[in-house]
């Protein structure tokens, strides 16, 4: 039935979008951990309970994490929902019909 495709599309979709989100997850770590190392000089971020670190530089760590992670999310799932979109002629997240 032509009514079910859009939510047949989201059924299907959500094991592909949950691999396709890992796998964006493994690459917004490598890209954090190659923009640490260029801006912070260092190896690995702080952590939150590393003694010899202040707050100013655990708290840019931390910004800078989530904002690589956000944007690399939003960029790898924005591709792969048109990529669905494109395969099957199915939006899998919500439209405005």
């Amino acid at each position: 039935m032509p009514g079910n495709r859009p939510d047949v599309a989201r059924l299907v979709y959500k094991p592909f979008g949950l691999i396709i989100s890992v796998l964006g997850g493994i690459v917004a770590g490598m890209i954090f951990k190659r923009v640490w190392g260029a801006v912070g000089h260092e190896g690995e971020a702080p952590a939150a309970t590393d003694e010899a670190k202040g707050w100013g530089e655990v708290l840019v760590a931390a910004a800078a994490e989530g904002a690589v992670f956000g944007g690399v999310k939003a960029l790898v799932d924005r591709a792969g929902a048109t990529g669905f979109a494109h395969l099957t002629g199915a939006w899998p997240g919500r439209s405005e019909s």
